[in-house]
């Protein structure tokens, strides 16, 4: 796996864990630019994805298999669009909140995907 990616999207998620964490702090509901967050950080999340299904598809394993390796590429690429989805029904402070708490989510399972791919 690329450690610079799995860094770059771990970052970026609690950056926008603490944006939408501010959000919800100053109780104010997700808006058009906490979105615009969530689709960059969703789409590292996609890159990583990629990235990971093509170096086990070229053969390279992680320590802790590859079916629990893919299924934490699976939820660390859908816990930000399932928070976005989620804050659209809820039109509060606990919109932005639950967009913090997936940003939050993805950047444990990043940890989580270096620790199975051997780092």
């Amino acid at each position: 796996m690329l450690d610079a990616l799995t860094v770059a999207v771990g970052v970026a998620a609690l950056a926008l864990a603490a944006w939408c964490g501010f959000a919800a702090y100053r109780d104010q509901p997700t808006k058009d630019w906490h979105f615009i967050g969530m689709a960059v950080v969703s789409l590292l999340a996609l890159a990583q994805l990629v990235v990971g299904i093509t170096q086990l598809a070229r053969g390279e394993e992680p320590h802790a298999g590859a079916t629990t390796f893919v299924v934490y590429l699976i939820g660390a690429f859908a816990s930000v669009p399932a928070a976005g989805f989620l804050s659209l029904a809820e039109r509060t402070r606990w919109g932005s909140a639950t967009v913090a708490a997936g940003a939050v989510v993805l950047a444990v399972l990043e940890v989580r995907l270096y620790e199975i791919w051997g780092g």
